[in-house]
Formats: structure tokens, sequence, C-alpha cells
């Protein structure tokens, strides 16, 4: 049995088909992402939308005074980091493709866009993987903290494996066409039943499947 694609059945079967919010485009959808980092999805939007409501473009937040960036982004936390961070990022866009747009990543094979966008500061697997596959709908796993957890009690990667390599990990044992579902089931799994603070393994519909399941099952 192909336990991944078995994990990805039940969660279909358990939550059904998620869907993601609307896909933004891929240059909103990575300040969005370097603003998701370390905060919850609230402070994250209310970051985003602030951004976009003071400034009429991204060239605009690009060219704007560093403490004016900061103080509007507040909200997501870090300001101080990621406020510079995301002018840093406009600002080589710009400098390597003399415009502020990634739809050109729509036409590069994945590997490629993944590496061209891993070149930027605050960018990691993670975040290039919720644009490519969110945005332009290329085959990229993402992982969070959620789907990090989640992943290593059922046994779906070695136990000390680092969550940058459980990205290629992930995205070698589940099937391409279940990334998008899967990504989103296992967070929503995460966030409601196999938290950080404790798994509630008797609620789980994949409990029989679960290493982490079966051995409070023996100790209990």
């Amino acid at each position: 049995m192909n336990q991944a694609l078995e994990v990805h059945r039940r969660l279909l079967a358990f939550y059904g088909s998620p869907t993601w919010r609307n896909p933004l485009p891929p240059l909103d959808e990575l300040i969005s992402t370097i603003l998701s980092q370390n905060t919850n999805d609230n402070n994250r939007d209310r970051a985003f939308f602030a951004l976009k409501e003071r400034f009429p473009s991204w060239e605009a937040v690009r060219d704007a005074p560093a403490e004016e960036v900061i103080a509007t982004i507040r909200p997501a936390g870090l300001a101080n980091q990621k406020g510079p961070r995301i002018q840093q990022v406009l600002r080589q866009i710009t400098a390597e493709r003399g415009e502020l747009d990634l739809g050109f990543l729509q036409d590069w094979p994945t590997d490629q866009a993944m590496q061209w966008l891993l070149k930027f500061k605050g960018v990691g697997p993670k975040t290039a993987a919720i644009v490519l596959l969110f945005s332009l709908g290329k085959p990229a796993f993402p992982v969070d903290t959620h789907i990090y957890r989640v992943s290593g009690r059922l046994g779906l990667r070695p136990p000390k494996m680092s969550a940058e390599k459980a990205h290629q990990h992930l995205a070698a044992i589940f099937p391409p066409e279940t990334y998008y579902a899967a990504h989103l089931n296992l967070i929503r799994l995460g966030r409601e039943i196999c938290t950080a603070r404790k798994a509630h393994c008797r609620r789980c519909p994949l409990n029989d499947l679960c290493e982490h399941a079966l051995q409070q099952d023996q100790t209990s």
C-alpha cells in the first residue's frame, strides 16, 4: 500500500475536496507568504491588505521609505525584518527582470522556477512552493509546521528529517495530482485533530495508519 496515497484518500473522504482562498497573482502571493511567516492567517491578511490600501502598486512599496512599509505591515509581526526584506525582493526582481511581474515563471519548469525564487533572502522552500502551487498551478508541495508535525507522527518522513528536506521527500511520495488537496487537508488535520499540544488520535481517520497513534495504544 502506498501510505501517502491512502492518507490522501482518507482525508478526502473525511474532509472533502478543499478549496484554497481566491488565488493571487504570483507576486502578490509571494509578498503575502513572506508576511505569513511566524504569524497566523488573520494577521497576514491584515498586513497584506493594509499594504494594498496604502500603496497604489508594488513599485510604490518598493520605493517607499522603509519606516512607512514597516508601520503598515505591523499587524503581521516581525515588521522590522519583513518590511526591508519585501522591499529588497522587489528591488531584486526589478533589477533582474526590468518589471515587477512574476508571470514569466508560468512557462518555466517547476524546478527552475523553484530555484529562481529561492535565491531571494527570506524566501525558503515553503514560500516558494506556495507561490508555485497555488498561484501558478505547478506541482510543488509546501510543508508548513502542521504538515511537518503530522507527517512525522504518521511516519511519512524520517523522524529527524529537517523541514527543508521534507519538501522534496513528501513531494516524492505523494502523487503530484494530490498535492493541492493533500497539502490543505493535512494542514486542517494538524489544526483540528493532530495538534501541537496533543494528538487526538481517537478522532483521527488515520489512526490505524499512524505510528504515533499505534504507540499511544500500546502505552495506554
